[in-house]
């Protein structure tokens, strides 16, 4: 697991966004990472599922083959007309993409960002911690930990928990560090796109 070289193109992707969106006067930007990385965890667990009791469809957004299978629907005109149109569920390319491991990659965007602006990257101490005993537990511990992290005002201790138990809920979601990586270097230059175009 290389975090250092995480940071380091986080920085490089905050500082584009500052050029792009500069702080205005009075503005706490770091509350507002806080408030988007609680939205971002909310979307990640909307994509696992897990809690979802009122429904038959628990099963996590991992992407794979679309069961349109060719990219392509039917649609019925009547009169025994029929019509193809591009799915909207994969628009078109006949796979889905692996949702559950972009919204992961979001939310570590902001807790890198946060870091950058608490911490020093190259001192932060890993912490080995022990997970909850299920998915919906470790969720609710990786929200709590943001939570302490804005209550104890931005406490390394608090920051270093919060990372540590997100990477534990990473490994719990079934991710090898090696797909987090990738996930997050093809989000973070997307990101950089996006602020070229004016998003």
């Amino acid at each position: 697991m290389n975090l250092q070289k995480l940071f380091e193109l986080q920085r490089q992707l905050d500082e584009h966004i500052e050029r792009e969106h500069p702080r205005q006067e009075g503005e706490d930007r770091l509350a507002k990472k806080i408030l988007a990385l609680f939205v971002e965890l909310g979307e990640l667990a909307n994509e696992h599922r897990g809690f979802k009791y009122w429904s038959n469809d628990q099963e996590p957004r991992t992407g794979g083959e679309c069961s349109c299978d060719d990219g392509y629907i039917d649609v019925y005109m009547g009169h025994g007309v029929v019509e193809q149109d591009i799915c909207p569920r994969c628009e078109g390319i006949g796979e889905l993409p692996n949702t559950l491991i972009e919204e992961y990659v979001d939310a570590l965007h902001f807790i890198l960002s946060i870091g950058l602006d608490i911490a020093e990257p190259d001192i932060v101490n890993l912490r080995d911690v022990d997970g909850k005993e299920n998915i919906i537990e470790q969720f609710i511990e990786v929200f709590d930990r943001v939570r302490g992290l804005y209550f104890f005002e931005y406490d390394i201790f608090e920051y270093e928990s919060l990372l540590a138990q997100f990477i534990k809920l990473g490994e719990m979601l079934g991710f090898s560090w090696d797909e987090v990586e990738e996930a997050y270097l093809r989000k973070n230059r997307e990101n950089h796109q996006r602020q070229e175009s004016g998003y």
